[in-house]
Order: C-alpha cells, then sequence, then structure tokens
C-alpha cells in the first residue's frame, strides 16, 4: 500500500474515521487490520503517526461494498480502531458512523441518487440486521448542507433520518440475554440488554455516581473506584449476555442510568467501555431507550416515559440529549426505532499505511 489507498474522512453523527471501499482493501483480514493501524496511528496516545484523533470516537472505520441481497444496497462492516492497543474489533456496530454510509456510497456510485432524497438500504454486518438512511440529494447531488442540529456537533447540517428494522438481541440472541429484566451482578441490580448495541445498564447511585457528570468527571482520579467496579460487574456480564470473554472486546457497554433532569426520558453516562463517551452511541441510544420501556428494568426505575404507542424518548447526555422515535405493539414491546443523525465529507483522497 506504498501508493496509497483511496479513502474518504467523514463525520457521521458525533463520531468521525475513514470510509473504505472494501475492494481498495487488503482482502486478507490480518493484511487489512495491520494496514488500519498504520492508518491511524494505533497503537499511542496520540496517534501521532496517523489519521487518528487519540479518542476512541475518532479512530473508527467503516468499510463499504455492494449487496447482493434483495432489497439492500449497500453492506457496511464497522471497525473500532483501538489508540493505545494495536487491536481492531469488529464486535460492535456503530450508528454514528453508520450515519456517513448512505453519502459515502452515493458519492462512490453505489447507489445512484432518486430526486430530492435518496434512500439507502444498509446491511449491517457486525449485527446482520438492516438500517434505511434517508439522505439530501439536490439534483442528484449529495448535499451536507441544511437545518438539522444533532447536540455534541456544532453547527447545522442536512439531516440524516436512519430507521432501524430488527435489531433485537442482533448481537447477544436475545433482546434481553439472560431472559430477565435484571439481574444482580456484584450485588449492584443491572438490567443486560441488546437492542442493536450490548449494553449493561445500572443505576448511577448504585455504583457510587450521579449520572450527571461531565466526561472529564468521569474518568478523574476520583471516580477510579467506580471505574473499577464496572469493569468488574462488566467482565462478569459478558459470557451472561452470550459475549463470552470480553476482556479484550469493546462490548458491553456500561451505561449509568439516573432520572432525567432536563426534561428527557432518562440521564445517562457511558463507557465505551473504559473511555468515558462525550455523549452516547446511536445505537446504545436505541438500547437505552428501549430499557426505559422493559417492565421491571432498572431503567424503567429512573424513566419518565411519554403514553402512546409512538414515543420519542429523548436519552440526556454529557453533550445534551440524543431523542429516540419507539414505536411499540399493545403488548409494549418494541418494534421499530428510528433517529436523526448528520454527516459531513472531510476530506476525499488517499491515505497511507
Amino acid at each position: 500500500m506504498s501508493d496509497g489507498v483511496r479513502c474518504m474522512w467523514m463525520r457521521g453523527g458525533t463520531s468521525k474515521g475513514g470510509y473504505f471501499l472494501e475492494s481498495d482493501l487488503p482482502a486478507d483480514a490480518h493484511d487489512r487490520d495491520h494496514a488500519l493501524l498504520r492508518i491511524m496511528g494505533s497503537p499511542d496516545a496520540r496517534q501521532i503517526d496517523g489519521m487518528g484523533g487519540a479518542d476512541p470516537l475518532t479512530s473508527k472505520v467503516a468499510i463499504v461494498s455492494p449487496s447482493q441481497r434483495d432489497g439492500v444496497d449497500v453492506e457496511y462492516l464497522f471497525l473500532q480502531v483501538a489508540v493505545e492497543e494495536a487491536l481492531v474489533s469488529d464486535q460492535q456496530n456503530c450508528g454514528n458512523i453508520l450515519a456517513g454510509v448512505g453519502p459515502f456510497a452515493i458519492e462512490r456510485g453505489l447507489v445512484q441518487p432518486m430526486g430530492e432524497e435518496t434512500r439507502v438500504t444498509i446491511f449491517m454486518r457486525n449485527t446482520e440486521q438492516i438500517a434505511v438512511a434517508t439522505v439530501s440529494t439536490p439534483g442528484g447531488q449529495v448535499s451536507y448542507d441544511g437545518d438539522a442540529a444533532i447536540d455534541g456537533v456544532p453547527g447545522t447540517h442536512a439531516p440524516v433520518p436512519i430507521e432501524f428494522r430488527d435489531t433485537a438481541g442482533s448481537t447477544c440472541g436475545a433482546l434481553l440475554p439472560t431472559g430477565n429484566a435484571r439481574d444482580t451482578i456484584d450485588g449492584v441490580e443491572c438490567t443486560l440488554i441488546d437492542n442493536g448495541m450490548p449494553c449493561v445498564i445500572i443505576r448511577a447511585q448504585d455504583v457510587g455516581a450521579t449520572g450527571y457528570e461531565s466526561r472529564e468527571e468521569l474518568e478523574s482520579d476520583a471516580l477510579a473506584g467506580m471505574r473499577e467496579k464496572i469493569e468488574t460487574i462488566r467482565l462478569a456480564a459478558g459470557p451472561m449476555m452470550n459475549l463470552g470473554d470480553v476482556s479484550s472486546k469493546t462490548v458491553p457497554k456500561m451505561t449509568l442510568v439516573a432520572p432525567p433532569h432536563g426534561g428527557g426520558c432518562c440521564a445517562a453516562r457511558v463507557f465505551i467501555p473504559h473511555r468515558a463517551h462525550a455523549s452516547i452511541g446511536v445505537l446504545g441510544a436505541v438500547t437505552t431507550a428501549t430499557a426505559c420501556l422493559v417492565e421491571g428494568s432498572v431503567a424503567a426505575d429512573v424513566a419518565d416515559v411519554p403514553t402512546g404507542t409512538r414515543k420519542t424518548l429523548a436519552i440526556e447526555h454529557a453533550s445534551g440529549e440524543t431523542s429516540c422515535v419507539m414505536e411499540v405493539d399493545e403488548a409494549g414491546e418494541v418494534v421499530s426505532s428510528a433517529l436523526l443523525r448528520t454527516a459531513r465529507k472531510l476530506m476525499d483522497g488517499h491515505v497511507f499505511a
């Protein structure tokens, strides 16, 4: 790869990373991952010798390819490139990076624009589920300009609504992999849940937090004991969630919840899993919102849930809030979810490994 590899650098939601056509990367996974570590500059806390931004939220990769599946336009593999470890993981999805997949697919000619808006159906390889992104394409060109705003991103951009289909249990095999709305691990009540992202939901007060801390406070020395506690819970939760040994995995996400204090559904603070999230992941927000709707869950203990079968649940986080539109059936079970994201193309060219 001495001549470089074609790449588009994009912001997707509240994350940022490299978007590649699968055909432009080595076919062998080991060679591919070695190249991505070089491209990002990992392992190094500053990622000084690569494109990564010294943060898990800016050290991400989307690999996109045409799909042969009926009714699907493209396939998307998400890879998390660790910052301080020589690790590339496909053990999770990323709904923020997903926001850039539709625009990227159109820009690369994998999907033809269709009028003022173009719907792109995406097969998410990590979880083998479907998402549909609606991309602004006035005049047959992707537009990143618009009036949509999301917390955690300055300014306004074109909206990218994303609808998720059949995400329950996509990684763990069931929405509640233990069959319980709550379990007790190391003396702490938890809800182990997966609606697109495996999460362990814990009441913040049960591990010595408030649920309203800033990212810096969550990572401070003052809360070192709390972080050790939730890591102990995470390691125990992994096998219970059908994830096996998670000591070197980026799932499950640890989510601390508290009553809302800004008019939303609940407050949430997330670890991904060892760094505090600056906001909350898209599918993490969907899973947290779903937990609020599960009778008997620890999230339901603190949540303020609106009535009706179509509910907008605002999950408050350290940078603002993420609103999830949830459809439930007569039994109260979630049947679909949707969120509003934005994306922006930052660079298109070649990157060197």
